[in-house]
């Protein structure tokens, strides 16, 4: 699949996923879009936890009541920032603009290569179920889980969302110049 068609099917997927597991090689794969992602300052602050292991997911799966894709998913990838990130550009950091773009590049790769994912951010932030999935993944506490990707194969085929048209939320030149 070339980078436009995993663009353009790329979505959310919330519902269930089969039995299918995620083997690690893809795992990888997946996780190496997002090392290759660009980086504010190249500092490279985003790390990974890549969750296979049954026992795990027994544990993290139930936490989410009304979410298929996080109850069904065959594998889990945490991404991880600093909880109180360093500037590194006049007194900003971009920990979480990194997190994102590999985030996105995750998704990419986990759509070329036949399976789904949500991004799963919020949710992470009430309740302290960031730190709850921290603790339960041994992330120290002066890091966070900042985004989890539940991953699977989908039981059920969705589409993206129908999207504005081009000339709705672009321009040449000039804002809303048609």
């Amino acid at each position: 699949m070339d980078i436009f068609e995993a663009i353009e099917k790329r979505h959310s997927y919330r519902g269930p996923f089969t039995d299918q597991p995620v083997p690690r090689q893809d795992l990888t794969k997946i996780v190496q879009a997002a090392l290759l992602a660009p980086s504010g300052k190249n500092c490279q602050t985003t790390r990974f936890v890549i969750i296979d292991d049954p026992e795990l997911i027994t544990r993290i799966s139930p936490m989410h009541d009304t979410n298929l894709a996080m109850q069904q998913a065959k594998a889990y990838i945490a991404c991880i920032i600093d909880t109180n990130p360093e500037p590194v550009y006049e007194g900003m950091s971009f920990a979480v603009e990194d997190c994102a773009i590999a985030v996105q590049n995750m998704l990419l790769a986990i759509t070329g290569l036949g399976y789904a994912a949500v991004w799963i951010d919020g949710w992470l932030r009430v309740e302290s179920r960031a730190r709850k999935i921290a603790d339960i993944l041994s992330i120290p506490k002066e890091k966070t889980v900042r985004i989890i990707l539940p991953i699977g194969v989908p039981a059920e085929q969705k589409t993206q969302p129908p999207k504005k048209q081009f000339n709705e939320r672009a321009w040449f030149n000039k804002y809303g110049d048609r």
